[in-house]
């Protein structure tokens, strides 16, 4: 066993220190799901219409069904036109009503939307639509990449700089970018910003992950993991709810982002570096400080003779992300792993994309959604205790995989039944995620713990930006989406295990060239 894991067991695995530690680092999971599911509220999008306010000078009294009626076109479905207009003309309005007017034009003078009294979205305000409505994909694409970045660069930093650190700087771009989110001028200006929330965004996750269980013993640290994740998935369900009562998306967005000055004060004043981290640094000195507040708070002393065989321990090795392809074991690790959290993710928002549509409102499909992901993380939480991460992680990639298959077999006038079972693979690949997160963070030695965790996380998400993609292919034959989502979710599951169990195992500390 190592000196930390010696320290560990006489300070408190899991003591009144750890379960304090625990809630906080749960406060900013919330903050997480609210930046990454928040623009489902801020670009919502609402029906609408060309401006045609021009035919009032020529009928002032004109109710808004009959100047639709003279002004707009009617597509196949009976519905009026959303990009399109009859071509204004100098007639007087008996003219116009007697003989119509035939030729059509894009709008020339803005849209009218049907929004709710007081609801807006980015859509509404910038006029995101027809022409300019890629712009929102485009923006949630952006979105992702910026995750994929800040996936590599906190890796880089919490490995060097260490964790608080890096959970702090998140933090700190979460709040400033979600303001400049609700403070842009125009759409291009949102999407430079929510690229730098996805910088922050989904990446604390890795890094409050590996804070918490840095400070645990092996038995529990899935369930500091899985209580991380459940509060994340709570943080859906509010988010519905808050999102539900304001309706404007620039004052939604600053609800979401301001309070994070409150917990960017409660991390700087009581959260503590991670001692195992500042051990494998070298720098011994103030890792005795934190365990011995750690014991103090747990009621705990620390064995002098501990103490010393601590100091004795211990190095100063430096690594870097170029180490784990270098070491045999970890390249192997990490490219078994980057697939499995590839294919967790391109099952993930692939399958979102086609289960999204329950013929209800948007917030009790949010709530919904949040919902599913609460008993994912419980069952989650049971089976990788007792059958360990391997076999849970190959068995809910190759569950989903094959949910996936299965609704390729379903008639398409069953659309019930289609719902459910995809959204069972929905529940297969939020299952496989969550050990992921867990699995992952238990591989990799803690010189480059981070680093490992951040680099699958980038393989996830290449997935995201690449899963609407594939619904694209439908053009060729509809059952290539559903065949690329169930295919590839099957074979990350057949190779984890290739994997190590690690299953109550103690964490490895520095890379070893074995």
């Amino acid at each position: 066993m190592s000196s930390f894991g010696q320290v560990l067991k006489e300070i408190g695995e899991f003591g009144l220190f750890q379960k304090r530690l625990l809630i906080i680092l749960c406060i900013p999971t919330v903050f997480s799901a609210f930046v990454t599911f928040g623009q489902v509220f801020t670009g919502m999008s609402f029906p609408h219409h060309c401006n045609t306010n021009w035919i009032l000078e020529r009928g002032p009294n004109l109710t808004e069904e009959e100047q639709k009626n003279l002004t707009l076109p009617v597509n196949e479905d009976g519905r009026f036109e959303s990009c399109k207009m009859f071509t204004p003309v100098d007639w007087d309005l008996e003219t116009i009503e007697a003989y119509g007017i035939n030729s059509t034009i894009d709008c020339t003078d803005g849209w009218d939307y049907e929004a709710p009294e007081g609801a807006s979205s980015i859509l509404t305000e910038f006029d995101v639509v027809c022409d300019k409505s890629s712009l929102i994909g485009v923006s949630q694409s952006i979105y992702m990449a910026g995750i994929f970045f800040g996936a590599l660069a906190f890796g880089t930093i919490s490995d060097r700089f260490g964790r608080r650190f890096a959970i702090l700087l998140s933090l700190l771009l979460q709040l400033l970018f979600g303001v400049a989110v609700a403070l842009s001028p125009n759409i291009y200006a949102y999407t430079v910003f929510i690229f730098f929330t996805g910088v922050s965004g989904i990446p604390i996750l890795m890094t409050l992950t590996v804070m918490s269980m840095e400070w645990t013993d092996p038995s529990k640290v899935a369930v500091c993991s899985i209580i991380l994740m459940i509060v994340n998935s709570s943080g859906l369900l509010v988010l519905a709810g808050i999102a539900y009562l304001i309706r404007d998306w620039r004052i939604l967005q600053l609800v979401l982002s301001v309070p994070i000055v409150l917990v960017l004060a409660i991390f700087f004043c009581f959260i503590p570096e991670s001692a195992r981290w500042l051990i494998s640094q070298g720098r011994k000195e103030e890792a005795l400080k934190v365990l011995q507040r750690a014991a103090q708070v747990n009621g705990r002393t620390m064995p002098e003779d501990l103490l010393d065989k601590l100091k004795m321990e211990g190095s100063t090795e430096r690594r870097n992300m170029l180490d784990i392809f270098r070491i045999p074991y970890l390249r192997k690790r990490t490219l078994i792993m980057g697939f499995n959290w590839f294919a967790s993710s391109l099952m993930y928002f692939g399958l979102g994309l086609n289960v999204s549509s329950f013929g209800i409102n948007i917030y009790l499909t949010q709530f919904i959604f949040g919902f599913v992901e609460i008993p994912a993380n419980m069952i989650t939480l049971v089976l990788i205790q007792y059958f360990g991460r391997r076999i849970s992680q190959a068995g809910f990639l190759i569950f989903g995989g094959v949910s996936c298959l299965v609704v390729l077999a379903i008639p398409k006038d069953l659309p019930v039944v289609i719902t459910t079972i995809a959204v069972l693979g929905k529940f297969g690949s939020t299952a496989s995620f969550n050990i992921a997160y867990i699995y992952s963070a238990e591989l990799y030695p803690t010189v480059l713990r981070q680093n490992g965790v951040g680099q699958n996380n980038m393989c996830a998400r290449i997935a995201g930006i690449l899963a609407p993609l594939i619904w694209l292919l439908e053009v060729y034959h509809h059952t290539i989406p559903m065949l690329l989502y169930g295919i590839i979710p099957i074979a990350a599951g057949i190779l984890s295990f290739l994997l190590p169990e690690t299953l109550n195992v103690e964490l490895e500390d520095y890379a070893e060239l074995k």
